[in-house]
This record gives C-alpha cells, sequence and structure tokens, in this order.
C-alpha cells in the first residue's frame, strides 16, 4: 500500500472541542439549571383553547403545535394548563368503529383531548411515560417533540430531595420465614391457596415498590394502587443515599416541591367545557385573584396600571378567532348577560402593540405574553 504523503491541515495549537482553559466554563452542556431559593406559594396559569389543534391541518403539525405550547409552559414556569372549548373545534372526519373510543385518533374529531393528551405526556418524566400511557394513535408523533427537560425530569445518575415515580406492586414487611414467604408468593401466582396466604400474610406496614429511575430499589410505606404517579420525598441526603442498599421514600403532594422548597415541579392540566368553566372550576381556594386576557383589541401592557400582588395567577389566550367566540357559546355567560370577554378580566391587554403581522397564531402569543408578564411573575416571587 502507498504510503499517504498527503498534507494534513494544522489545527491551532489552542483548538480544541474541549471547555476552554482560560476560564474553565464548559458550554457544550446546559449551565441554565433551575435552583430554587425560597417555598414559592403563588400559581401561574394559562389557559387557550383546544380549537387552535383543528387549525392544524395534519397529524404532524397537530403533534407539533402541541410541543411548542408545552415548550413555552415549560420554559416559563407554568403551573397549571387549562384547555377549554371555545366551541371553534369541531371537525368532522370519519369515525373508525373498528377501534374502540379510548384508541381512537382524536386529532381530528376532538381536539381538546389531543391537546390534554400531548401536554400529559410531555409533562411527564419520561421514565415514567411507559408505565403511564399506553401506546395510542395520538403519540405517534410524540418522540419527535422537543424535550421539556424540567427540574422534575431527573436522569437516572441525579440527586433530588424529590423525585416522580410509579408505584409498580404492593409488598409486606415480612417477619415470617422465607419459606413461608415463597410458599405465599407462590400461592398468589398460581391461584390457589389464597386464603392460605391470606390468613397467614406475615404483619407488618405495607410497603409499595416504587419505579421513580434511580438504580436503587425505592419504597414507600402506603398502600397505593399499581400504576399511580406519585411524588416522593426522600429522607436521605446524597451522600447516606449512595451507601444505601435500597430507598425509603414518602408520597407527598405534588405542589409540596414548590411549596417547600421553592421547585418548579411542572404543570397540572385541566379541561373546562367553557370559557366561564376556566374559573368556575379553579381548584384553588378561593380562585383566581389575578386574571389577565389578551387581544389585539386590549389596551397597551405599558399603559396598565400597576399589577398588584397576587396568589393565583391567570392568563387567557384566545382562538383563531379571538375570545370573543368563546364568550358568545358560553351558556353561562349568556344567562349573566356578559356580552363581552374584557369583562371577565382584572387586565384586558394587547401584548404586543403595533404587530407586524396581521395576525399571531396562539402558540406564538403564548410565549409573547408570557414574555411580557415575565416581570410581574418574577417581581411577586420577591
Amino acid at each position: 500500500m502507498r504510503p499517504d504523503n498527503s498534507k494534513k491541515r494544522k489545527r491551532p495549537s489552542g483548538s480544541h472541542n474541549g471547555p476552554s482553559p482560560s476560564n474553565g466554563l464548559d458550554t457544550s452542556k446546559p449551565t441554565a439549571v433551575f435552583k430554587p431559593t425560597a417555598g414559592r406559594a403563588s400559581t401561574l396559569s394559562v389557559a387557550l383553547p383546544g380549537s387552535i389543534i383543528a387549525n392544524a391541518q395534519s397529524p404532524e403539525l397537530k403533534a407539533t403545535l402541541a410541543g411548542q405550547i408545552a415548550r413555552a409552559l415549560a420554559v416559563f414556569c407554568v403551573d397549571e394548563i387549562v384547555i377549554f372549548d371555545d366551541g371553534q373545534g369541531n371537525t368532522t372526519r370519519p369515525h373508525r368503529p373498528e377501534m374502540p373510543d379510548d384508541q381512537q385518533y382524536t386529532g381530528f374529531s376532538d381536539p381538546d383531548h389531543f391537546l390534554i393528551h400531548l401536554l400529559s405526556y410531555l409533562e411527564t418524566p419520561p421514565h415514567l411515560r411507559k408505565h403511564l400511557f399506553p401506546l395510542h394513535p395520538n403519540l405517534r408523533s410524540a418522540g419527535t417533540l422537543p424535550s421539556l427537560d424540567m427540574p422534575h425530569h431527573l436522569r437516572a445518575d441525579e440527586w433530588c430531595e424529590f423525585r416522580e415515580g410509579v408505584t409498580m406492586v404492593e409488598e409486606r414487611a415480612s417477619t415470617a420465614n422465607s419459606t413461608e414467604s415463597n410458599f405465599s408468593k407462590l400461592g398468589a401466582k398460581s391461584g390457589k391457596g389464597k386464603q392460605h396466604t391470606r390468613a397467614n400474610q406475615p404483619s407488618g406496614p405495607v410497603k409499595t415498590l416504587i419505579e421513580s429511575g434511580l438504580k436503587k430499589r425505592v419504597m414507600i410505606e402506603a398502600d397505593i394502587p399499581p400504576n399511580t404517579r406519585v411524588t416522593l420525598r426522600f429522607a436521605e441526603d446524597e451522600a447516606a443515599a449512595s451507601k444505601a442498599d435500597h430507598l425509603i421514600a414518602e408520597a407527598v403532594a405534588p405542589e409540596v416541591p414548590r411549596e417547600e422548597v421553592g421547585y418548579y415541579w411542572g404543570y397540572s392540566v385541566r379541561r373546562a367545557p367553557s370559557i366561564s368553566a376556566v374559573f368556575t372550576e379553579c381548584p384553588y381556594d378561593g380562585g383566581y385573584d389575578l386574571s389577565i386576557g389578551t387581544s389585539e383589541r386590549g389596551g397597551s401592557i405599558n399603559d396598565v396600571s400597576p399589577i398588584s400582588k397576587f396568589r393565583h395567577m391567570m392568563v387567557i389566550f384566545g382562538g383563531v378567532a379571538g375570545l370573543e367566540v368563546a364568550v358568545r357559546s358560553d351558556d353561562e355567560l349568556a344567562n349573566l348577560n356578559v356580552t363581552g370577554p374584557e369583562a371577565l378580566f382584572d387586565h384586558w391587554v394587547n401584548l404586543c402593540p403595533g404587530q407586524g403581522s396581521r395576525t399571531i397564531r396562539t402558540e406564538e402569543a403564548v410565549w409573547i405574553g408570557l414574555m411580557g408578564l415575565r416581570k410581574v411573575v418574577v417581581d411577586n416571587a420577591r
């Protein structure tokens, strides 16, 4: 073989692919990691109509739109997303009678359900999705959507005092010998001797096995049905957990990481049958004490009087035809003689005065609106 005498291009002596030695900063990995500072009692909620899905023409575009919405919710730390019916989402698409109703693709027949399905899937930590979300036509393109990478989307080698998990099986702490324990397991699997197993079941606290994404076995002392998502709190610190053979955790409410420590712990998803139900079915005690409606027909956000401190803030975006059609299709509001959306909100604002395009799509408005209100949210937490 003839030797290769071709000249190779010289690299500058300082060129490399790693971090710069001058400052030691490795920019190949994200550095904007969420770090809680103090517990946060306030919440930020967003509501928008599911009919925006009907405006996308293909299943792939519908999924992409849902991914854009989910990314905005994650970036701006939204705690609750409400999908409401504005009366514009009804579309006609042939039903497939050979498939069960719960296996039908709903991107055309029920846009609200489709958007809720995708948003819930994307919010769930990746290691839990296969347990909580069976294969479904709605999720066909979900693997191509961008990751949300929220604080509770932890890797197997990352430690946090809180973690999301899913219950797998139920076990009891056994004080009996291994022979009796094996006999009980054998009887349960074979379907024989069930009365014997129940009568001789070892005493002790019930422990439930949790799939948490960690490499170590995690148990909680609680009786929770399988395939239930739970928020875990670990008593051990990272050093103690690394030495333990298995971990015992405590099941806590999903809002505990936010309220007690200040973590952003994802968003909850709620469906509302109308725009008025966004308010009347609010899960927070006392409802939303600050509500903002967005429209190109609203006043400039720069001219709004100073927004007071809030506990639960709701920002509502309209669909293709705006919030006006949502109000007109709401029977409850019609009974109250409410004819315009501005009467529903503390502030009725235009978040992008002087827009250069004739229209701003809802998925764009969510990004623009949450960015415009970012200072209000940050100042409120101080």
